[in-house]
């Protein structure tokens, strides 16, 4: 039986991830790059460090991490200064507390990145746990950060559902052990997800009450 209900932020909450592709994108612009699409899939979920890798190889000795790192952040921050929930989240969120499911979080992300957003969105209160990198010592696509939830939350893995939008984020689910409900958002709608328990447009697609029954059925 369901217990709890375990999100990631990036991508799946907001969508930071487009604004983020955009933002490299037109960073490496400037340096007469192309960065394509399918190269900047390849982190989501995780970490830079295949992007940085790419850009290395592309500059040569060009190559300025920490100055690519500025520029990208300062368009990026252009670009969310009106962050948004993506279609269905705040529902779900209402409709898991109505239920008594537990809800945590699990993103490969900085605390204080996940919890700025959380409060500005006003959706902190929502969650019973917040598991981020700095909690754990290996990111998504190890299990760490759902196995860190798990244990937080009291409960089995067989009792929990993962909402993922990357393939990173959905390994790390299905090798903790739980079932995974994936939410592409625009960067990642043409990964080749496999093994994942349901795939939905968006939250605003079916109710929770109704993703639960189907994923207990499987």
């Amino acid at each position: 039986m369901i217990k709890a209900v375990i999100f990631d932020f990036d991508g799946l909450i907001v969508d930071t991830e487009t604004a983020w592709y955009d933002a490299f994108k037109e960073t490496m612009e400037l340096y007469h790059v192309e960065l394509p699409l399918e190269q900047f899939v390849k982190g989501i979920g995780s970490d830079d460090i295949a992007l940085f890798q790419y850009f290395k190889e592309q500059l040569g000795e060009r190559y300025n991490p920490e100055e690519i790192q500025s520029k990208a952040d300062r368009i990026h921050k252009d670009k969310m200064t009106s962050p948004h929930t993506r279609e269905g989240v705040r529902d779900y969120l209402e409709e898991a507390r109505k239920l008594n499911y537990k809800i945590a979080l699990a993103s490969s992300s900085p605390k204080d990145w996940v919890t700025h957003y959380l409060k500005e969105l006003q959706l902190l209160h929502y969650f019973d746990e917040l598991i981020t990198r700095d909690d754990v010592e290996n990111v998504k696509p190890e299990p760490d950060l759902y196995l860190k939830a798990i244990e937080a939350l009291n409960i089995s893995p067989k009792e929990a559902v993962a909402f993922e939008d990357s393939l990173n984020g959905l390994k790390a689910a299905l090798t903790a052990g739980l079932k995974c409900v994936i939410v592409p958002n625009p960067v990642t709608d043409a990964l080749p997800f496999e093994n994942h328990h349901l795939r939905l447009t968006s939250m605003a697609e079916m109710s929770l009450y109704r993703v639960i029954q189907l994923i207990d059925k499987d």
